[in-house]
């Protein structure tokens, strides 16, 4: 990248930090506010869900509207979106309510994410997109682990969390309509859109594109129904926002050396080997018990594991598709992410409401564990792109 295209890349990292920062503070804090209003399990799964609604409905129409708005302009009316939402879920407090708010935060983060993550996706060198794509995934794993942290700010104000959140996202939006240039992908016009090509994406990446299903599974899941889980095996409100960061430490610290290791050996042979780990690691969070200390080992390791998942499957994909099929591949890997988005908080909190606490974690290991079976199992048959098998 030359100099003025590494400057755009810094900012889209900034802008993917408070995304991050929006998702991991907005899930825990709305899902404690409805346990403690008495709203059950499932349903409390179904309100966090809506968020992934909206970011699914946005994927829908993500590829023409960043070919007609460009991506200055879609990034910034996501900001906006986000922060209106944020600033009016402490005013008010309906589930109902909420529940539209949560669908407009949904498709504000839709927005900002398919923008920033084609874009990085375009103008990163073959050679460096496993680190490149890497470092935006940590990015977005610092702000999803610093977000549960807002938890703690809840003991000066139900609102602080939301006001501190609101001014973070102001300040980003303020940056990218100062610092990010009008530009629009020509990749995207209509008259250059190849034939079929999410077919063709389909076809060539079918296994490269799981990742992001399972990885939306995991992070709306484990955020939604984490707290519900430990305030019912007897952690505390504050051993709950001590260990939740833990997933996305474990991706910050992994994440790199990951990607780095996927340019060296494979993108395939990475996923399935940290599918495998992160997987374990996610089963055997029930026998942990109340131990804070145990519990954050293994879900350290799981995030550590599991972080690089979305964007390493984007990177894999990459390698197998010519560009010209990259932006729908991104439309069909944002569709992934937000169907299972939907499904992790819902699954979980019908687990839970029908007795089975720990299959929050049994089912969610379990997901990661088969994939890694079936990219075994198909190994023989993968394309020339990964066959540093």
């Amino acid at each position: 990248m030359n100099r003025s295209s590494s400057f755009h890349y810094v900012i889209l990292l900034i802008v993917i930090v408070a995304a991050g920062v929006s998702q991991g503070l907005l899930l825990p804090v709305l899902s404690i506010f409805l346990e403690k209003m008495g709203v059950s399990s499932a349903m409390n799964g179904l309100n966090a869900a809506a968020l992934y609604v909206g970011s699914f409905a946005m994927t829908l129409v993500a590829e023409r509207t960043l070919g007609a708005l460009g991506f200055k302009k879609l990034v910034s009316i996501g900001l906006v979106m986000v922060l209106v939402s944020v600033i009016l879920f402490p005013i008010f407090p309906s589930v109902k309510f909420w529940f539209v708010l949560r669908l407009l935060v949904g498709i504000g983060d839709s927005a900002v994410h398919y923008a920033a993550q084609l874009w990085v996706l375009l103008v990163t060198p073959e050679e460096n997109r496993g680190r490149n794509i890497s470092i935006y995934g940590m990015s977005y794993g610092l702000g999803f682990s610093l977000g549960p942290l807002g938890i703690q700010l809840l003991q000066f104000g139900n609102s602080v969390p939301f006001i501190a959140l609101a001014v973070l996202v102001l300040l980003v939006l303020l940056i990218v309509l100062l610092k990010l240039p009008d530009l629009r992908p020509e990749k995207l016009k209509g008259e250059e859109r190849p034939a079929k090509r999410f077919r063709r994406s389909y076809a060539l990446a079918w296994y490269a594109l799981i990742p992001a299903l399972l990885y939306g599974y995991m992070e709306s899941g484990i955020n939604s129904n984490f707290p519900v889980y430990g305030l019912r095996a007897g952690l505390s409100e504050q051993q709950i926002a001590f260990l939740l960061p833990f997933i996305g430490i474990g991706g910050l610290v992994l994440q790199l050396p990951l990607g780095m290791l996927s340019d060296r050996f494979g993108r395939k042979r990475i996923l399935i080997i940290s599918g495998v780990i992160g997987g374990l690691a996610f089963t055997m969070v029930p026998m942990a018990g109340t131990s804070t200390a145990l519990i954050m080992i293994l879900l350290m390791l799981a995030g550590g594991m599991i972080g690089s998942f979305f964007s390493l499957g984007l990177a894999y994909a990459a390698d197998i598709l010519p560009k010209l099929l990259l932006p729908a591949a991104n439309v069909i890997a944002s569709f992934h992410f937000n169907i299972g988005s939907i499904a992790g908080p819902n699954i979980g909190g019908t687990l839970m409401q029908y007795g089975w606490n720990s299959g929050v974690f049994v089912v969610l290991g379990s997901g990661f564990i088969i994939f890694s079976f079936i990219g075994i199992a198909t190994r023989k048959k993968s394309s020339t792109a990964d066959g540093r098998l």
